[in-house]
């Protein structure tokens, strides 16, 4: 068996690990990181992130191209398989992993493909490996398995038409009907997919609301959207009984009602991917949900071993997950550059999408906040209406007697990409962080950005009216 020596070893080589992996190499360290799958990227290149926003930029161009009457002069409106706007994504992924693939030869970093056990809390063993097992002995680990879906025991997941949110993408065909299980980001997420290919929806819902964490205008122009897209949402479910057959799938719920699809989706809860692993030989344990506990420098209970990412839960974004990966990496070189990851926009890729940043009126309104709020509706700018995007708003909540922002939150088109600006603006200290400053900056126009200004504007006109 060889045996090798590293400064760090990383278990898992998705955004966590690929973060954590690069800043330790960058300080001079020797790092070698273990990935399960055959190639780098972790779940979010092959199973979650890049497929799935992938598989939603192509179904939004097919949508544009049906709802565009100027595209009539080219041709009907066209239908498009699941399987075939799969091909795309699949393009994207390989260009995912030729990618990273780079960055670890480019920084030195030796990757071994296979299983990481542990022997002890500096001694990993790779099994399952092609060149047979190899030893990594190290002075430090980060963990960045990531997470997998929930299935619970007693729903048939090896059922041809009953699928979880990784399987999914091995979809064959397109079911005319679907019943997806679980509205969190994931499930709505992929409710937007299926519509926007014309399937036919169920969205059960355990809680009374979609997305319950967003603003809750937010969240009711999100429910009024998809059910303009004939989904069919069921708020406070919860299921009895899954049932496959060779037709389809039968939801049994527990208030009694009995829905039939030809597949099922599900979409309701994630665990940690710390099994098979012998966690136990680190000193390490894992919760029910297979996640493990971190302080906030990201250091397990065991001193040289940290976690990062999904497997330590909140926020479970793999934007939040790179910059945890480095940010464990700068303590563990004892770099200043080290910094708890809190302050993380939500970025949710419906269609249309979401994206959010600070408090919501909810949470304003139960701490007793004096707030105030400027609107700008898409509709109105004049950037959305040569795009042939009307649909969705910017909102800024800010505080009625210092005017400093405490909230962003968009829905619409590129939402993701403009709530980066009210971030870079919350960010600022004392007077900078306000919302004059949207008044008093000049915007290109036409621009989707204007509408801070448009926002800004109107909320200010709330005070002066009072």
């Amino acid at each position: 068996m060889a045996v090798y020596d590293y400064d760090v070893v990383v278990i898992g080589s998705g955004p966590a690990g690929e973060g954590a992996a690069m800043n330790a190499a960058k300080h001079g360290r020797r790092v070698a990181i273990i990935e399960e799958q055959d190639s780098v990227g972790g779940n979010c290149t092959h199973k979650g992130t890049i497929p799935s926003k992938a598989l939603r930029h192509s179904v939004k161009q097919i949508i544009e191209f049906n709802t565009n009457p100027m595209f009539r002069d080219i041709g009907e409106p066209r239908w498009f398989s699941f399987s075939k706007v799969l091909k795309r994504a699949e393009k994207v992924m390989s260009n995912q992993v030729m990618l990273r693939t780079n960055f670890y030869a480019r920084n030195r970093v030796d990757v071994f493909f296979g299983r990481a056990e542990f022997e002890n809390k500096n001694t990993i063993i790779v099994k399952e490996s092609a060149k047979g097992e190899e030893t990594l002995r190290t002075k430090s680990v980060v963990i960045a398995t990531g997470s997998r879906p929930y299935c619970p025991p007693d729903i048939d997941f090896s059922h041809p038409r009953i699928y979880n949110s990784d399987t999914i993408l091995k979809l064959s065909h397109t079911p005319r009907t679907l019943i997806i299980y679980g509205a969190g980001v994931i499930g709505s997420e992929y409710c937007s997919i299926f519509s926007g290919l014309g399937v036919k929806v169920d969205l059960v819902d355990t809680q009374d609301r979609l997305l319950s964490f967003l603003d809750g205008e937010i969240s009711d122009a999100l429910s009024y959207h998809l059910r303009n897209t004939s989904v069919k949402i069921r708020h406070n479910e919860e299921y009895e009984s899954v049932v496959g057959d060779d037709h389809g799938v039968i939801l049994n719920l527990k208030s009694g009602k009995r829905i039939r699809a030809d597949a099922f989706l599900w979409c309701n809860g994630r665990s940690g991917n710390t099994d098979n692993m012998n966690l136990e030989a680190s000193g390490l344990e894992a919760n029910s949900r297979g996640q493990l506990a971190v302080n906030d420098h990201y250091k397990t209970s065991v001193d040289n071993i940290y976690a990062v990412g999904d497997v330590i839960g909140w926020p479970s974004l793999a934007s939040a997950a790179l910059d945890q990966g480095r940010s464990a990496a700068a303590d563990l070189v004892s770099d200043d550059s080290f910094r708890y990851i809190n302050e993380v926009p939500t970025g949710i890729y419906t269609i249309p999408e979401i994206s959010s940043l600070g408090k919501t009126e909810e949470e304003l309104t139960k701490e007793c906040i004096p707030y105030e709020v400027g609107q700008a509706f898409f509709k109105d700018t004049a950037r959305a209406q040569i795009s042939g995007q009307p649909v969705g708003m910017l909102k800024i909540l800010f505080h009625r007697e210092t005017l400093a922002i405490l909230g962003i939150h968009c829905f619409g088109d590129q939402a993701s990409e403009i709530v980066h600006i009210g971030q870079a603006i919350m960010r600022q200290e004392g007077e900078a962080n306000t919302i004059k400053y949207f008044v008093n900056t000049t915007f290109n126009y036409p621009t989707m950005a204007e509408a801070y200004r448009v926002a800004a504007i109107a909320g200010l006109n709330r005070i002066a009216n009072l």
